[in-house]
């Protein structure tokens, strides 16, 4: 009991920055977020839908192989006429990631369960050296 009277500045420490480490995690967990690499998994073996939900002359600057480009402005109109088989996985991105996170939920709003948001967007994949098309 001493160690932890004489030691409580040190023990805060440790479990705030252990907090500070676990929160981004923690943060993804509920969101549907997948990083370039498990996104590249879900691709070849479950036939994965990329849709990029960037404006049309972000898209043409660089964009996902065989990714479609849906406008977040026009995303609940566009996705179901677009992706139509609501079970396969569907890989959301964007240029950062931020806007693809709210078309997830836009998404599993409109019934697509396994809806997910590309981790860093076009720039993270990109930075993994994955193959990028500009139109």
């Amino acid at each position: 009991m001493d160690f932890v009277i004489d030691n409580w500045i040190w023990i805060a420490m440790v479990t705030v920055s252990g907090g500070m480490l676990l929160y981004p995690a923690l943060l993804d967990a509920g969101q549907g977020v997948v990083d370039p690499d498990a996104a590249v998994m879900l691709i070849n073996r479950e036939k994965a839908v990329v849709v990029d939900v960037c404006q049309p002359t972000e898209f043409a600057a660089g964009h996902i192989q065989g990714s479609k480009n849906i406008p977040l402005d026009d995303f609940d109109k566009k996705l179901p006429t677009t992706v139509k088989n609501k079970s396969l996985p569907l890989i959301l991105v964007c240029q950062s990631g931020i806007r693809s996170r709210r078309a997830v939920a836009m998404a599993q709003h409109l019934g697509y369960e396994r809806a997910m948001s590309l981790r860093g967007g076009v720039v993270a994949w990109r930075n993994a050296n994955l193959p990028i098309d500009r139109a």
